[in-house]
């Protein structure tokens, strides 16, 4: 039998617009949120490459400029996409849930 999934809601889908990002904090861990062409999607919030957070930056077709040194990441898988960054950020399958984006932040990455 497999183990129950624990949903954390993050935020209202209401709150997530195509053109911004949405920083959420939750059980101490940051998430940045997104929704393109109507899917939403969920990566770890910290750039990979250094201190910028994700939730605060610039949406650019599929992917996410970091506000602290323009390196780009692929939004739906993660993959650095511009340098100077390499490694990929961490993304969650999402779940709605009663209007709520949520994750399964035990999910394997």
């Amino acid at each position: 039998m497999p183990a129950e999934r624990r949903l954390l809601p993050l935020c209202a889908v209401a709150e997530v617009g195509d053109a911004f990002a949405v920083r959420v904090v939750a059980a101490g861990s940051a998430y940045a949120v997104y929704r393109l062409a109507g899917a939403y999607y969920v990566t770890a919030d910290e750039c990979t490459h250094g201190p910028g957070s994700l939730g605060e930056g610039i949406i650019i077709g599929e992917e996410v400029e970091c506000p602290f040194h323009q390196g780009r990441f692929h939004i739906p898988t993660g993959r650095p996409s511009l340098p100077p960054c390499t490694i990929p950020v961490r993304v969650w399958k999402v779940h709605i849930v009663n209007d709520q984006v949520c994750i399964d932040p035990a999910e394997p990455a």
